[in-house]
Formats: C-alpha cells, structure tokens, sequence
C-alpha cells in the first residue's frame, strides 16, 4: 500500500493499516507494511509504528488469533494442507516475533523516547501473553509465564554497548510486582552466564548495567505468600503449587542471581559499589548467606578502600552466622595507617572497629595496640578526626583497665627510648602493653583548643560512662570551621604588661614636668 511522505503521512497510513488488518483477515499482508516501518530511521515513524504494533498484537492476543503451542516453522505449515484458520494463525505468530524481536533492538535506540515505548510496549505484551498463554499447558493448573519473551526484555537491558542506568530507572517500576521480581532474577543469572561464556572480555558497561539490574531487586523482609503479579492468568488465583508465590524461591533466586555475578572478576569500581550494599541489601535475603565468606575474606584481604568496606559484610557473618576469621584483629589492625583518617568511608570504618573493640573479654595487649596505633597516627591527623579518635581511644581504656597503665605509668619512655614498635604488622608483638600514651599528653598543646581539651581528659579520672563517638565519625573540617564561627568573638589580650600611661610611666612624668613650669 502506498502512503504519504513524512512522520505525518506514516500516522495516517498506520492508521489506515491498522484497521484493514483487524478488521478483515484477507488484508493481513499489511502487518508486513506496519513492520516495515518499524524499521524506519525517522524518530516519529517509529514511535508511530510501535503504538500502532501495540495495538494491533494487543488486539489479536487477546481475541486469540495467535497460534498457541510449540510454534512450528512458516513454510511447513504453508506447505501442509491444515485448514486456513491455522495458518493464519501460525503465519501471524511469526509476524508477533519479528514484531518483538525488532521492540528489543529498540531499546538501544540513540533516542530515549523511543527505547523507553519499546519497553512498555514489550512488558504489555508480557502481560496478555501471561493472561492469554502462547503455549499449552503442561498439566492442569500448570504456571506459565512468557520467558522467552521476558529474555528479549532483559537481553536489551543488559546491553553491553550502551549505558542504560536511565532505561532500568524505568523497569524498577514492574519489580514491585512478585512475578516480575522472580522471572527478572532467573533471567539475569542465566544472561550473566551466556555473556560471560560468550565473551571473555565482558565491557564495563555490561557489567554496570547488571549491578544496576541486580541493585534494584529487593525482597520482602518477612515471610509471607506473594500474589502480587502483573501477569496474572484470567481464570486461576495464584496457588500454593507455584514456586513463584514463596518467598523461600524468591530468595534461591535472589541468592542464584548474585553468585552468579560475583563470580566474576569485577571493575574494582563495581567491587566498591557491591561492598557497600552487601551487608544491608544483599546477605539478608540469601537463602545461604554464608556462601558469601570467600568473597568477602577476599576483598578483606586486598586491603585499602576495599577492605574498609568489607568490614560490613564480614561483621554480619560473625554477629549473626558464627562465621571464624582466623586474624581478623591484626588485619584490622593492619588497616590503621593515616589514610584511614581521609578515606571516603571514614566514619563506617570507626564505627565498625569501635564494635569490634566492645567486647571486655579482648586481651589487653590487643586493645592496647590499637589504642596505642591510632595514638601514633593521630599525631598528624587533621583536627575533625581528632576530636572523633580521642574520644575513641579514651573510651578503649574506660572498657579495660588493664590499659590505663597507659596514661597511668609513672615515667613514660623517652622518645628514642620508646618500646612500642609501629612496623610490627602482629600486635601481639607491638610491645604497646609497655609504652604509654605520650602522643595524648603532646596534643595537649595542639592549635585547635578543642583538641587540646578533648586530649587533656586524660589528666582526669576517666569517667564510667563512655563517651558516644556517633556524633563525631560525619564531622567535616567545614563543619568545625562553622563551630568557631558561631562563638561569636572573644576578648583577646593585646600585650603580656598591661601599660602605664599613653607613653610609659617615666614619658607621663616627664609631661606633667612641662606642665607646671
């Protein structure tokens, strides 16, 4: 059929195309004309064309004009001699497919516009196919549910040439749906496994994409049935038989989807992004959270950032799963060094280590050593992490008074004479238990007065209550500055002798000599 140049001229030859076809199957052979202009480079054409495929496939689906079953090949079912409904049918089937297939290219079109129709358009035909099946079922009151549709869905997603953290924004919407969430778990661990098996140098982009994906799915926290589906089928409730309806399957597939993604070597930015999230919105809804042990012993092991932030996921395993961390302490304590003071994860490393160091059953030279390091580091730290580190080594020796022989020891050790050693990685053998803590009684002369005044409490008897270091792991430098500021100005002497005249006593003299005379 012949239709007018332009956006405006395809609108309407759409429109003519897409009533022919619906209203008569002898002019069927239009579909071929409205794929066709799917495939056009003119933006408008195809948004055009996908509203008009979306009205059309919508309208035969749920009319059932669309061969159901295992959908045999087009030229075997031409050539047979089965009546002309069917081949009608099978023969608009296979128009479906090609409709779909060229919806998923789509969404790796340059303009947003476009990929984001695509998507919706693609997840309406999830929907009619889970309420008018394509494919028979197996046995009564067997689930069915579109896979191979929903892969052309998450195969354009997890695209591993295009950035789509915007368009995956868009699909976090249908993950608020129980079978959604399911099917977007068992398709994700089965693309990362063909994309990995297909291609030994996967792109970072892949690999964004997928944390993306996999980030945005999160499970109920309690347990329950699930019946919230976006593909529900017209005439059967969900039922209990359905692995998709508990919440135990979900979590097989929760945890089958992220093992099968952290197998992999990652872009160290990607190691960053998944330790952070690990111990709140992955390892609470793994089926076997202890599965995770080696990945996280080995992030903890390369050290740095890294391992900062695999202190989380190691803390829930020991708290709550009896995990045994042979050394953990003198990794710990091998991690104190003076970039911890400036590092971006700060304030979750102190909080960690000050729950480490709660127990009062820790042997005294381990928690000496650590009060000890972080003494000697904080010679040179910057003074909003000051006033969060004395704090946290004044609470160390309020826990164990077996330490406060620390700032109690008669004569501390000159300091060429000093028998702690700091490039001891064991400490168990810093010798810290026999220093003192003369770096405190240095930053008692500290610039920052309130350094200075955090520093001096030593030179009182330590109060039974510990002081809450919680307010201080977020302060900033620029936050401190604005403290001073809101003082207000304070009377400052100008000179050490207070003078005696405008110009001295003996000038003033002087002066009232002249004036009698």
């Amino acid at each position: 059929m012949e239709r007018e140049p332009g956006p405006e001229g395809a609108r309407r030859a759409l429109g003519r195309w897409l009533e022919a076809v619906l209203a008569s199957r002898g002019q069927a052979n239009a579909v071929f004309d409205i794929l066709a202009v799917l495939q056009s480079e003119d933006q408008e054409e195809i948004q055009e064309a996908v509203r008009t495929c979306s009205r059309l496939f919508g309208a035969l689906l749920e009319r059932g004009e669309l061969f159901v079953g295992q959908l045999p090949s087009e030229e075997m079912v031409m050539a047979g001699s089965r009546g002309a409904m069917r081949k009608y049918q099978v023969w608009m089937r296979h128009r479906y497919h090609s409709c779909c297939n060229r919806l998923g290219e789509l969404l790796a079109h340059p303009s947003f516009q476009v990929k984001e129709q695509a998507l919706s358009t693609l997840m309406k035909f999830v929907q009619l196919e889970g309420t008018h099946p394509l494919e028979k079922p197996k046995w009564e009151g067997n689930y069915l549910f579109p896979r191979k549709l929903f892969k052309v869905v998450l195969g354009g997603l997890l695209s591993p040439e295009e950035d789509h953290s915007l368009l995956l924004s868009q699909f976090r919407e249908y993950l608020e749906y129980d079978d959604i969430r399911y099917h977007t778990m068992q398709a994700a661990a089965g693309a990362l496994a063909r994309v990995a098996d297909r291609h030994p140098e996967v792109s970072l982009t892949f690999w964004n994409n997928a944390f993306t994906l996999l980030s945005a799915v999160s499970l109920p926290r309690q347990e329950r049935n699930l019946s919230n589906f976006y593909a529900p089928r017209s005439r059967e409730w969900p039922s209990d038989k359905w692995k998709v309806t508990h919440l135990r399957e979900h979590r097989k597939a929760f945890q089958a989807m992220w093992l099968s993604f952290l197998k992999h070597k990652l872009p160290l930015s990607l190691y960053k992004k998944v330790l952070v999230i690990v111990h709140d919105a992955i390892l609470p809804h793994l089926a076997q959270p202890t599965l995770l042990i080696d990945f996280l012993s080995s992030a903890y092991d390369l050290g740095g950032a890294i391992s900062l932030l695999a202190l989380n996921g190691l803390f829930v395993l020991i708290h709550k799963h009896n995990l045994e961390y042979p050394d953990f302490y003198r990794k710990l304590y091998g991690l104190l060094d003076p970039s911890v003071f400036h590092v971006k994860y700060r304030a979750r490393f102190f909080h960690l280590a000050d729950l480490f160091l709660s127990s009062s059953h820790l042997p005294a030279y381990l928690v000496a050593a650590f009060a000890k390091r972080l003494a000697r580091l904080a010679l040179t730290a910057p003074p909003e992490a000051l006033l969060m580190v004395l704090p946290f080594i004044c609470n160390l020796l309020r826990r164990h008074p077996a330490c406060r022989v620390l700032v109690h020891r008669p004569q501390g050790p000159e300091l060429d004479a000093d028998p702690y050693d700091p490039a001891e990685e064991d400490p168990a053998k810093s010798r810290a238990l026999e220093s003192c803590l003369w770096e405190l009684q240095a930053l008692q002369r500290h610039y920052h007065p309130e350094v200075s005044k955090a520093a001096s409490v030593i030179n009182q008897v330590l109060s039974v209550p510990e002081v809450s270091i919680a307010p201080l792991l977020e302060l900033t430098a620029y936050e401190l500055f604005e403290q001073d500021l809101k003082k207000g100005p304070r009377p400052v002497p100008l000179e050490f002798i207070p003078a005696q005249g405008l110009l001295g006593r003996r000038d003033d003299l002087c002066a009232q000599h002249f004036t009698l005379s």
